[in-house]
């Protein structure tokens, strides 16, 4: 696929990233819907004999009006006047590359074909807990709520459409999520269901290509990470209702064994070729015209010089780390004048040898920790915590500067692949000094405050600069994949304190994650541990 009407942008730290992100279902944009312009021409279906074939940048009719609809029902709040100008040529491109389509900015029939699979023409999401919501959301409502509650749904797994409809299909989702996340079973979507559905800050990543590199020629039964994860999503996606936790146990086992049956497999439990192909069935309404499955750059599959000229699923990964880093290309798998100045680019501020051909040391340099702390550890102990971890607000997940907090604990990974939220805290930790205790995971910040180890104790008198611990599902053991943490940034009268937390959701409801700032509340039916710095 031709990149000739995309630009490289100059490489630059701390750029949003659009990587692992681009082989994932999500929308990257505000979900705000933008505001209509009188003179928009009349919206015209994009599918009808009235459209072109493939609707590009510069055009203006109706057509595009149609076009930015829905996009803005996905997330991406665009004035709608009907002018395919540059802000809905970078919506259609995030469209395409949260939707794992080969991002080209043009709107031609796969395009086209997912924007109605995935939403229609909804109307535009509006965050839940917003005062624009009902209170409590009941079968029979329509408008923005149903939608942004229907798309909270199918990040759950539930297989209904984004239609703005509170309809049976709906009502009989929200029951079924109520009663497996304990709650009243009534249908309606109050104040607790709507908490619940937010509650998903440290889900596991959904990030790895099943039939990358990356993953077992064969995951079976025992096995977890990240390749589990993917494989429960994609189960999700075709009906059955597993926890998204990277533990390949007896449930998941049966869905595997449920699957094949259903597919025509022969039904052994094991994910092999035939398994992973009938499961990406459908993905990208088929065609062939996505980009090729991501392979590691490291794995023998890839060679050891990848070079211009050269199609191929390790392409799909280069591209993707070099968005990573601050490129602009299309994620397609083709290796062609655009992404050459971009691994030339690279190169030279990565301080290799420029010679536009992906080897050793350019590999090892896009998986790399990659971006170092902007200054030299501040230190101030406890009384810099606070300061540190509000600097990094806005900060979002995949991009170079979330990448970076890794190096605390001495991880290099995308924080597109994993749960971060205590790699974030063991960040600001280190910054600070304030404590020489490195984690990722939450229960272990906890025993340790439990213990009174490495300046840590458990407090029950909160102070900005604290850290906080939660467990979403109670019990007060902070272990199972449903805990997350951050920094006490606030403490309010009664129970309302605001915090500092990485790998969180974005309170503006758009759609992405990443270190924001957060309204809590120690009443709202999950467990809070309060940890002393000092």
């Amino acid at each position: 696929m031709s990149q000739r009407s995309l630009r490289v942008r100059t490489l630059r730290t701390g750029a949003l990233a659009t990587a692992t992100a681009l082989l994932t279902a999500g929308t990257l944009i505000g979900a705000g819907a933008g505001p209509a312009s009188a003179a928009a021409p009349a919206a015209i279906r994009l599918t009808s004999s009235s459209c072109p074939a493939n609707i590009v940048q510069g055009q203006v009719s109706g057509c595009v009006t149609e076009l930015q609809n829905l996009l803005n029902a996905h997330g991406a709040g665009l004035v709608v006047d009907g002018s395919f100008g540059a802000n809905t040529l970078y919506a259609v491109r995030q469209y395409q590359a949260s939707t794992a389509i080969a991002v080209d900015g043009q709107v031609g029939p796969q395009t086209k074909a997912k924007l109605y699979a995935t939403g229609g023409s909804a109307p535009a999401p509006i965050v839940l807990t917003s005062a624009s919501c009902p209170a409590n959301i009941v079968q029979g409502d329509k408008g923005g709520c149903v939608s942004e509650l229907q798309r909270l749904l199918q990040h759950f797994g539930y297989t209904i459409d984004v239609d703005g409809e509170f309809g049976a299909a709906t009502y009989s989702a929200v029951r079924d999520f109520q009663s497996s996340h304990g709650l009243s079973v009534d249908g309606q979507v109050g104040t607790n269901t709507k908490r619940e559905l937010y509650d998903t800050d440290e889900s596991a990543s959904t990030a790895l290509d099943l039939r990358s590199a990356s993953c077992p020629a064969n995951i079976v039964d025992g096995e977890s990470g990240g390749c589990v994860a993917t494989l429960q999503a994609l189960l999700n996606g075709k009906g059955y209702h597993l926890d998204v936790d990277g533990q390949f146990g007896p449930l998941t086992l049966a869905a595997v064994k449920a699957f094949q049956s259903a597919s025509g497999l022969s039904v052994d439990g094991q994910v092999g070729t035939n398994t992973k192909a009938a499961l990406y069935a459908n993905i990208s309404t088929g065609g062939g015209s996505g980009a090729p499955a991501p392979v590691n750059l490291t794995s023998s599959s890839c060679p050891a010089n990848i070079v211009q000229g050269q199609r191929s699923g390790c392409v799909t990964e280069l591209q993707s780390l070099l968005n990573h880093h601050g490129a602009d290309l299309a994620v397609d798998g083709d290796f062609g004048p655009l992404t050459y100045s971009a691994v030339r680019d690279f190169q030279a501020e990565k301080g290799l040898s420029v010679d536009g051909q992906v080897g050793t040391n350019t590999k090892a340099a896009l998986y790399g920790a990659v971006t170092p702390p902007s200054s030299t550890p501040p230190g101030g102990g406890y009384a810099q915590m606070l300061a540190v971890a509000e600097a990094e607000a806005g900060t979002v997940e995949g991009s170079a500067r979330a990448n970076s907090y890794g190096s605390a604990v001495g991880l290099s990974r995308s924080t597109s692949t994993y749960a971060w939220c205590a790699t974030f805290v063991s960040w600001v930790a280190k910054q600070t000094g304030a404590s020489s205790y490195r984690n990722t995971y939450v229960v272990g910040w906890v025993r340790q405050a439990r213990a009174g180890n490495y300046h840590l104790s458990v407090t029950t008198d909160p102070q900005p600069g604290d850290i906080v611990a939660f467990d979403w599902n109670g019990g007060w053991d902070f272990e199972g994949g449903h805990e997350h943490i951050g920094i006490v940034r606030s403490v309010g009268s009664g129970s309302s304190f605001t915090t500092v937390e990485g790998n969180t959701s974005d309170p503006g409801g758009g759609g992405s994650e990443g270190v924001y700032i957060k309204n809590r509340s120690t009443t709202s039916g999950y467990d809070v541990l309060f940890i002393r710095v000092r």
